[in-house]
């Protein structure tokens, strides 16, 4: 048997090298302790994204299903994973696997589970499904298996979000539009949402290329570069980046400017409250910037805070009334929706708000920023030897001159000043990396408070 042990779900499903841990043998494995987790008799959907044998891998893990019995349907083509979460909450279905390593390199692949609301896995279902991996052999060419349906589950999709955004509204508007798909499952997903509209789309990096192009399919700046020369070049209204899914998203406004993930938030919340009149919470992570507080704040709205991974957001969005919840990595979900991420559906939003506020989108933006504060918000990895974990204890209890007013420390460690500039030190829980996150009214002391968190951890 393959080392089982290094099948271990992280923040958002189980990631591996393909080949490696990667195999078929432990997709096998892994897909019986799914089957074993929810019984025979249940229904269950599976998708997959643009990556190396990702079809191939979902063929494999729907085989597995349907020789314990369970009912499936797997996607006949590339999907993002919101289709999927939706497939499963519209059909009813028990749960939904989706094969795709997200925003990981090319070498990765991975296996995420949904719960029946289309949601996360919650820790305690990915806990259950380690406890059984080996427990039992895999069912293979099992007599009288169940039947398994290959469909296209992307129609059902594009019928849905076409009915959530305010088609009516945006259908006459002639803006332009860059759509960066990362060579992603996003695709072109968004023409056929708007197909009938007036908006003019253009679209990059859509085609199937399992190397990426010798980049990661992650919506971060340093890899758009050439969205924001076209976006600035093409006169463009906006530009949208999807991840390899198609659950995060990244924005570009008129001139190239990029727009952090961390203000497409703002802008949803504000959007969603302010213009469609919705009313609910809006929830950050621990490592959320500063301009979500005043928003909440100025809307008279609970704001909610959590560990890292969307996990923690998709649970609460089941259990709380809330309008708009995302992560610093750009994965966004909304009210009346699935409690997930679609970067698809926030770029529509995005879209929708220039409609409803006769805007483009960089006029908001600024405008949003000189009423909740411009903040400049950093990130840095750094590779160490040796993982360490820094104490609240072991930290100052100032930063460049300004006293540290709050700590908080039940996912790594922020430090936060009066003036709301703040550092924090987060570990990973699989590698000797250390992630450094800053946030200041102004970029040189965001910078400052970086460079300060290097120096700290080198000392430790």
């Amino acid at each position: 048997m393959e080392n089982i042990t290094e099948i271990k779900f992280g923040t958002d499903g189980w990631r591996g090298i393909i080949a490696d841990n990667y195999t078929f043998k432990n997709l096998k494995i892994l897909s019986q302790a799914v089957a074993d987790y929810i019984g025979q008799g249940k229904k269950i959907a599976v998708g997959f994204d643009t990556r190396f044998m990702s079809k191939n891998f979902a063929a494999i893990v729907a085989e597995v299903f349907k020789n314990n019995g369970l009912d499936v349907v797997l996607s006949d083509r590339p999907i993002p994973t919101p289709a999927l979460s939706l497939t499963v909450k519209l059909r009813k279905l028990d749960l939904g696997i989706m094969i795709t390593a997200s925003h990981n390199p090319a070498e990765y692949n991975g296996f995420k589970i949904k719960n029946a609301s289309g949601g996360a896995a919650s820790l305690e279902v990915t806990r259950a499904v380690e406890g059984l991996l080996g427990k039992n052999p895999v069912k293979e060419n099992t007599p009288q298996a169940g039947a398994l349906k290959i469909e296209d589950v992307s129609k059902d999709y594009v019928k849905f979000i076409r009915g959530y955004i305010d088609f009516k509204r945006i259908k006459n508007k002639k803006f332009k539009i860059l759509v960066d798909a990362m060579h992603g499952s996003g695709d072109s997903y968004i023409a056929q949402i708007l197909k009938g509209s007036s908006i003019k789309l253009e679209f990059m990096r859509n085609t199937i290329n399992p190397s990426f192009g010798g980049s990661r399919p992650e919506p971060v700046e340093e890899n758009l570069e050439e969205l924001k020369r076209k976006v600035k070049a093409g006169k463009f209204d906006l530009g949208i980046a999807l991840d390899g899914d198609a659950d995060r998203i990244a924005a570009v406004a008129p001139g190239g400017v990029f727009i952090h993930p961390q203000k497409i938030l703002g802008l949803l919340a504000l959007h969603l409250n302010q213009d469609r009149k919705w009313t609910g919470g809006i929830v950050k992570t621990i490592c959320g910037t500063m301009m979500i507080d005043n928003i909440a704040k100025f809307l008279k709205v609970k704001l909610y805070e959590t560990p890292v991974g969307f996990k923690y957001i998709s649970n609460l969005m089941e259990t709380e009334d809330i309008v708009a919840g995302g992560e610093e990595a750009g994965g966004m979900g909304v009210k009346g929706y699935i409690p997930e991420r679609d970067g698809t559906v926030a770029g529509l939003l995005l879209i929708e708000m220039m409609v409803y506020r006769n805007k483009n989108i960089l006029k908001i933006l600024n405008e949003t920023e000189k009423q909740f504060g411009k903040y400049y918000y950093l990130r840095d990895d750094l590779h160490l030897a040796h993982r360490v974990e820094p104490k609240k204890e072991n930290l100052p209890n100032e930063l460049l001159g300004k006293k540290v007013t709050e700590v908080k420390d039940y996912d790594g460690v922020k430090l936060i000043c009066a003036d709301e500039s703040w550092l924090m030190f987060r570990g990973s829980g699989t590698e000797p990396i250390m992630r450094l996150y800053s946030e200041a009214k102004n970029l040189s002391r965001a910078q400052a408070l970086l460079k300060l968190g290097r120096e700290i951890i080198s000392k430790l």
